[in-house]
């Protein structure tokens, strides 16, 4: 067998109900939770940089 087969992965992470293994699900909320953080971020940001544009705008001159 090579390295990386099922047989392997079998030994160190159990099968879930649904026929997956527990690292897969974790890599999929790892995945999510930087969705999450990268469009978050990037609307902060935008935000940060629309809040300049209208201070700029309004300051007094």
């Amino acid at each position: 067998m090579a390295p990386g087969d099922e047989e392997t992965s079998d030994k160190t992470y159990a099968k879930t109900s649904d026929g997956t293994y527990d690292n897969e699900r974790w890599k999929e909320r790892g995945v999510m939770l930087r969705v999450f953080v990268y469009v978050f971020a990037t609307h902060a940001f935008a935000g940060f940089v629309w809040l300049l544009f209208y201070v700029g705008q309004n300051a007094q001159k």
